[in-house]
């Protein structure tokens, strides 16, 4: 009877461990760095593509892209992961994810570039200039990347509140970020977004907006304005802007998993 019961106990914390192991694929590392602009340490999860390791020359753009909870591994994902890892390893793409963690209450302060009157935030500043002088460079130093040079090389990419400080950080570094992958942006949150590209005088960023039709009431009417007023930033005939609107598509893990293999294609690595 006893020896029954304590079989019983192994199976199910055999089974419980089983349903926790991480669904990271063998090319997901992580590490931590300190994040001084942000006055704390910051885990960062990094993808390498397959053959990374056998070629000491090859050197690899990078996307760098936040909330990585939710991007390789389903049981720190919050509603769901992106599968980040399995869809590049499908598509032999060659190229770097950084990935940066949220940092749980502070989530919403490390991705907003400007207050919001009834939910507060306000730091992204702080977080892109957090990237852009301390990980950026370390990435840079201690991986092949090909972003010393060029723009083009360096995507950025998110989803919802990842959205708006990705694009809010195609214009504040454009000489940084070549590249956009703009998700549901949460344009909501401020209309300073939209003041700040009017005063932008070109936007010459490759960017890709990726949001469904039945995320919210307004998302459509602001995706179209912000459309619209960055057709007046370049010219329409040098194809910079994509624009995918999933009918049906909601504000959810599922439309950003299945929406990311044709953004990057679209974008280019």
């Amino acid at each position: 009877m006893i020896r029954g019961f304590f079989f019983f106990i192994f199976l199910w914390v055999t089974a419980v461990a089983s349903a926790q192991k991480s669904t990271a694929s063998k090319n997901v590392s992580t590490f931590t760095i300190e994040a001084t602009q942000l006055k704390t340490t910051k885990k960062v999860w990094i993808y390498l593509p397959d053959g990374y390791a056998a070629s000491a020359k090859k050197r690899y753009s990078v996307i760098y892209m936040h909330d990585a909870q939710n991007l390789f591994d389903g049981t720190t994902s919050h509603a769901g992961e992106w599968n980040i890892d399995e869809k590049l390893d499908s598509l032999k793409a060659p190229v770097i994810v950084v990935g940066i963690e949220h940092g749980n209450d502070e989530r919403l302060n490390e991705l907003t570039p400007y207050k919001n009157e009834k939910y507060g935030g306000g730091d992204a500043d702080n977080y892109l200039d957090f990237i852009v002088k301390t990980l950026k460079p370390y990435i840079d130093q201690n991986y092949r990347t090909r972003t010393k040079t060029k723009a083009k090389n360096t995507l950025i990419m998110g989803s919802s509140l990842g959205g708006l400080v990705s694009y809010y950080a195609v214009l504040k570094y454009p000489e940084i970020f070549g590249k956009a992958g703009i998700f549901s942006p949460s344009f909501w949150f401020s209309n300073n977004i939209y003041t700040l590209t009017e005063q932008t005088p070109k936007v010459k960023t490759k960017i890709y907006f990726l949001y469904g039709d039945k995320e919210s009431d307004n998302m459509v009417r602001d995706m179209t304005k912000m459309e619209r007023l960055l057709d007046t930033k370049r010219c329409y005939c040098l194809h910079l802007t994509k624009s995918k609107i999933v009918q049906g598509g909601e504000h959810n893990e599922k439309l950003w998993r299945d929406g990311f293999a044709k953004a990057i294609i679209w974008l280019g690595y």
